[in-house]
């Protein structure tokens, strides 16, 4: 087998629609092919694996920021990947991902993600799981009881002049996690007429709002149809910086009682944390289905180098030994100074394969689950994922586990 590994070109299009119906099956209703310019999408990069005529794989690269530590994370999100049914098994995605992660440091991205279809394929390239997109839903009796707001919290409907106000609300709640978009690129930026215009997918945007008006949470939501109970209310977005503006915004959901059974919220933290949002909830029956997130670093020096950490002085040695990820093997000091982190290359230690150093010695998976704050320095030893000297432990963990993983944008 020969593969050619390149860059897709627009009249790849038809062939890679077709392995993409193969994959991840045929749509009821089918989108017109795109126009040459319009395409590829906005912040994309999509890649394609050839063996001769034939097709045999394909991705998409999404460039993004993402909140890491209060840093915007250059990331890399991968997307849309599909092997041809005949080839799967055959090593075809290494490869193609070397390939696309290659041209992603050029961009200046030092972190990928993606959401796998099966998570033992992608550990193999490096990515680990760190926590889950999930669709929660509730029965209306959850919200039946949440107590009125106090405080002069209030809500309103909120109309495109609120679109900057929504934005900074979700700014600072993500600001506060590690792992969600900042949505400053499309598609994800705010868009003010996808999310009011004539062509909206929601039926209200709601708005908490203080005594003097400052935007405190907001609701994006959906009634779909049906009555008596049997119906649902999708809520895309919820997100409250206290906890009365979080009851006013269920409120608004709960109302639709009377002609809907339930409410779907498209939320997170069911694998590692819990949405604050709902914790103002008194019952938290729920039903979730999760979609796991996962981690890759590209870049040691640029995803650690870049954090907010909390005010410390310290200097902790560290390395990276991984033969699934030759490019991110190194040892390292990093070196806090009231919060600000420099990470120096210890270039006489670096390690040959297979051995560190007498260092704490990471998996790239357990550096990206200790970077995301999803996993303790005690359970990576557990797991097999940090080994050497555990002196520094506690300062790691201390440095490293301060914000939840959340993630609000599915792709």
């Amino acid at each position: 087998m020969t593969l050619t590994i390149r860059r897709s070109a627009f009249a790849d299009v038809r062939a890679a629609r077709r392995l993409g119906d193969e994959a991840f099956g045929i749509p009821a209703e089918r989108a017109p092919d795109p126009q040459p310019d319009s395409w590829p999408s906005a912040n994309t990069r999509p890649w394609s694996a050839w063996d001769g005529d034939d097709l045999v794989a394909t991705l998409g690269v999404r460039h993004f920021t993402s909140w890491f530590h209060g840093a915007a994370v250059p990331t890399a999100g991968f997307a849309g990947v599909t092997v041809a049914a005949e080839r799967r098994g055959e090593g075809v995605l290494r490869p193609l991902f070397d390939a696309a992660l290659t041209e992603a440091r050029e961009h200046g991205e030092v972190v990928s993600t993606l959401y796998p279809s099966a998570s033992g394929i992608y550990r193999g390239l490096g990515y680990e799981v760190i926590g889950s997109y999930d669709e929660a839903r509730l029965p209306m009796s959850a919200l039946a009881a949440v107590r009125a707001p106090s405080g002069g919290v209030r809500t309103r409907r909120a109309t495109a002049s609120d679109a900057a106000a929504i934005h900074t609300v979700y700014r600072t709640w993500a600001t506060g996690q590690n792992g969600p978009l900042t949505r400053e690129e499309k598609p994800f930026a705010v868009d003010h007429d996808e999310m009011f215009g004539p062509g909206s997918p929601y039926t209200g945007v709601s708005l908490a709002v203080g005594p003097d008006g400052e935007a405190l949470g907001f609701a994006s939501w959906t009634r779909r149809s049906g009555h008596d109970g049997a119906g649902a209310i999708e809520v895309d977005d919820l997100v409250a910086l206290a906890p009365d503006a979080a009851r006013a915004l269920w409120r608004v959901i709960g109302s639709f009682a009377t002609v809907a059974g339930s409410v779907r919220v498209s939320t997170s933290g069911g694998w590692t944390g819990a949405d604050s949002s709902r914790l103002v909830l008194p019952d938290h029956t729920a039903t979730t289905t999760s979609r796991p997130y996962m981690l890759r670093l590209l870049d040691v020096v640029g995803a650690l180098g870049s954090a907010h950490v909390p005010p410390l002085d310290t200097r902790v040695p560290f390395a990276v030994v991984d033969p699934r990820t030759p490019d991110i093997e190194g040892a390292w000091t990093l070196v806090v100074d009231d919060g600000a982190v420099d990470v120096r290359p210890d270039a006489r230690l670096a390690p040959s394969a297979g051995r560190g150093p007498d260092r704490p010695t990471f998996t790239s998976h357990g550096l990206a689950l200790s970077y995301a704050g999803a996993a303790s320095t005690a359970n990576l030893r557990l797991a097999g994922h940090l080994s050497g000297p555990s002196t520094h432990d506690p300062v790691w963990d201390a440095l490293w586990h301060g914000r939840d993983v959340h993630v609000r944008d599915y792709f």
